[in-house]
């Protein structure tokens, strides 16, 4: 994998970004973030376009964050993702936030214009193409159950699902509270049945009967040594899965699903589409989607 850039460097005037060739203009904010793909993704994207801005990864602790957010204008910043943990954060430090972004309640895409940053979110409508390239279905015509809808992805997920009028949605988060506040957020926004239940099997099982897909918002399956989210035993053939973890192959629980003849993947084809999106936006051009898919398939 590429370089890994500390905050700091933008904190003092991103001199190395900028004699980078080509010069550092783009970025990925997060903690961890060495795991990231995007910079293949957007950097064979840049290339294909002609563009003369190179992407990189930024490492940002939450103290760090909102700073090294602020400083992208006078570094000469195009704009930026943003991923775990400060989706959240994101939205309260830009100065204007996009209507979608605004409904869904996080920002990942940031573009600079002059002194000011907006803010929007493309991790909704990036899994909406995600599921129906992967399972030829649409979100609307699903019964939805999804995990960790506590963090910003999650959040993002939940409310496309509701946007679209997902069929039902079953959210849980670790901590149940979360869930049932976004639960009762999002009743407004869709006709159809909306529901927190704890994380408990009992729960659970008694939910998987009336689901079509489950899908994994928690960071959960990123590391080989990460537990298992779910039983192999509440899985089944009838299930679609998703896990929007993409790091280090294929997860624990897309294995466990498939090796129950359940339809699965992970979350590769929702970063190429957020991607696609987040770049439609900085350059107000189409993206070279294809072009995007083969660097995310390629190792750096």
């Amino acid at each position: 994998m590429s370089e890994v850039y500390p905050a700091l460097e933008l904190l003092n005037g991103a001199k190395h970004l900028r004699s980078l060739q080509p010069p550092a203009k783009l970025c990925v904010f997060g903690d961890p973030i060495a795991h990231s793909r995007s910079p293949q993704m957007q950097n064979a994207a840049l290339k294909e376009c002609g563009i003369d801005q190179q992407y990189v990864r930024v490492h940002a602790t939450a103290e760090e964050f909102p700073k090294a957010l602020r400083a992208l204008p006078e570094a000469g910043f195009t704009g930026a993702n943003v991923t775990i943990p400060h989706k959240i954060s994101a939205l309260n430090t830009v100065d204007r936030v996009d209507e979608h972004a605004q409904r869904i309640g996080t920002v990942n895409t940031v573009v600079v214009e002059g002194s000011k940053l907006t803010g929007y979110n493309t991790d909704g409508p990036g899994l909406s193409r995600a599921v129906k390239e992967e399972f030829s279905t649409d979100l609307c015509d699903l019964r939805v159950m999804l995990l960790g809808a506590g963090g910003g992805a999650g959040r993002a997920i939940a409310a496309q699902c509701a946007i679209e009028n997902c069929e039902r949605l079953i959210l849980l988060n670790r901590t149940y509270e979360k869930a049932e506040l976004l639960a009762q957020e999002l009743a407004s926004q869709s006709n159809k049945q909306i529901l927190a239940i704890p994380w408990e099997l009992s729960a659970i099982r008694n939910q998987l009967e009336q689901v079509d897909i489950v899908i994994n918002a928690t960071s959960q399956g990123m590391r080989d040594t990460d537990p298992a989210l779910l039983p192999v035993d509440l899985l089944s053939s009838k299930l679609l899965v998703y896990d929007t973890v993409y790091s280090g192959g294929k997860s624990r629980l897309v294995q466990d699903a498939e090796a129950c003849g359940a339809r699965a993947t992970n979350g590769l084809s929702m970063l190429l589409w957020q991607g696609a999106l987040a770049f439609e936006i900085w350059f107000n051009r189409p993206a070279p989607v294809e072009v995007m898919r083969r660097a995310l398939l390629t190792r750096d």
